[in-house]
């Protein structure tokens, strides 16, 4: 045994590199894989991607139990992860506390950097807000579209727009040096979804798949879930 695979949406990639060394120190093992949109995640995994463990959004982990390729039991919610605003570090922060608000921090910015619009979870998310304002056609030649929510922040770190901005999840934005967290979506617009790890059915590597499960999950690791983006559920 040389790695744990893991298939994991963007989202959670910050909180397992923090478990990490600890994983590390229980099995002996390093996390391989790799981290990016949901639904890309996803179809690795059917097309046969040797995978022990795969975070993704719950829905996804249903429909994946659903097709037989991850064990329905083992099966557990880490936590809600919201889509919200980034900006350059440095840069001032901008608000949105009401869709009107929101409207126009999108319209003013000069480059919009957001994750794929059709794979990602925010990104799709992302689609429906602009469709939702009003805007689409007024912002589409400012979008800057990446495969994930994370390389989309290591972008805006480095953006050359005089007025840039960023919107995708939470923890992404957390977890990348050069961007800051610069609030969620308001009332109407706002989005979090709950991410959920599970085995799958092929796993060479099940039970320390298990291990990292109660890492994620652990409730003497609440603070570092806290400080990763992740919200605990009501």
């Amino acid at each position: 045994m040389t790695g744990l695979n893991i298939l994991s949406g963007g989202a959670a990639q910050g909180l397992v590199r923090s478990l990490a060394p600890a994983f590390k120190a229980k099995t002996g093992l390093d996390i391989d894989g790799e981290f990016g949109a949901v639904g890309a995640m996803a179809d690795k995994l059917r097309s046969g991607r040797p995978t022990d463990i795969v975070i993704l959004t719950q829905a996804l982990v249903g429909t994946l139990a659903q097709q037989q390729l991850v064990a329905p039991a083992s099966a557990r919610n880490v936590g809600l992860v919201e889509t919200a605003l980034a900006v350059r570090a440095g840069d001032p922060l901008v608000s949105a506390p009401d869709q009107a608000a929101l409207r126009k921090v999108l319209l003013a910015a000069h480059a919009i950097y957001v994750p794929d619009i059709k794979a990602s979870t925010a990104g799709i998310h992302i689609a429906k807000v602009l469709t939702l304002l009003g805007i689409t056609g007024e912002v589409e030649s400012r979008l800057k579209i990446y495969p994930n929510g994370a390389t989309a922040m290591r972008h805006l770190a480095e953006s050359p727009a005089r007025q840039p901005i960023g919107c995708t999840q939470s923890t992404e934005i957390i977890s990348t040096p050069g961007v800051a967290l610069s609030g969620a979506l308001p009332p109407g617009c706002e989005l979090a979804t709950m991410y959920t790890a599970g085995i799958t059915t092929d796993a060479a590597h099940p039970r320390e798949a298990q291990t990292l499960i109660d890492l994620l999950t652990a409730e003497d690791h609440r603070d570092l879930r806290d400080r990763a983006g992740f919200l605990e559920p009501a």
